[in-house]
């Protein structure tokens, strides 16, 4: 089971951290990028810049949340 958490903007997370839009559901994965925005793999979500936005929906950095997979 997955969990979500709204982390808000934060600087601390795991470079392998995957991040889920609040609004439209995308899923941001360091392991991928972000061919939109010429992102390259591997980088974190706390590596992107301020003015990121959701490629999906134009949703700010701030609307993603932390994907938590249960272990």
């Amino acid at each position: 089971m997955t969990k979500l958490k709204n982390i808000g903007i934060r600087q601390d997370l795991a470079d392998g951290a995957r991040m889920e839009c609040g609004i439209c559901w995308i899923v941001y994965d360091p392991a991928e990028g972000d061919e939109t925005a010429q992102i390259a793999a591997g980088t974190p979500f706390a590596a992107l810049s301020e003015d990121w936005r959701c490629p999906n929906c134009d949703a700010p950095k701030s609307k993603f949340m932390l994907i938590e997979d249960d272990a």
